[in-house]
C-alpha cells in the first residue's frame, strides 16, 4: 500500500503540484499587499472620490469588482513575465 501510495506521488507529480500551490499562494498574498498597499492609494489619488473601492453602484459593489480586476491583470502580467523570462520560452503557448 505505501509503495503504491509512493508510485502515484512520483508518476503525477504531486509533491511538485503541492509545492506549486503552496508558492503560488503565498506570491498571490505578495502582490496583494504590493497592489493594497501601494497601487490602490496611488489610484485614489487620481480618483476625484478617493475611496473608489468602496463605491456602490446601486446595490452592487462595483469598486470591489475593479480592484479584483485590478488585481488580477497584475497576477496574469507577472505569470506571463514568469513564463517569458524564467522558463526562457520563446513564445507562451498552450503544450
Amino acid at each position: 500500500m505505501r509503495g503504491d501510495f509512493m508510485k502515484f506521488l512520483k508518476e503525477y507529480s504531486v509533491i511538485g503540484l503541492a509545492i506549486g500551490v503552496i508558492i503560488g499562494a503565498k506570491a498571490g498574498e505578495l502582490v496583494k499587499a504590493i497592489v493594497d498597499g501601494m497601487l490602490m492609494p496611488l489610484i485614489g489619488l487620481v480618483l476625484p472620490s478617493g475611496d473608489w473601492q468602496n463605491m456602490m453602484l446601486g446595490p452592487m459593489a462595483v469598486g470591489q469588482v475593479i480592484a479584483a480586476l485590478i488585481n488580477f491583470v497584475i497576477v496574469a502580467w507577472l505569470v506571463f513575465i514568469f513564463a517569458k523570462k524564467v522558463l526562457k520560452e520563446d513564445t507562451v503557448a498552450k503544450k
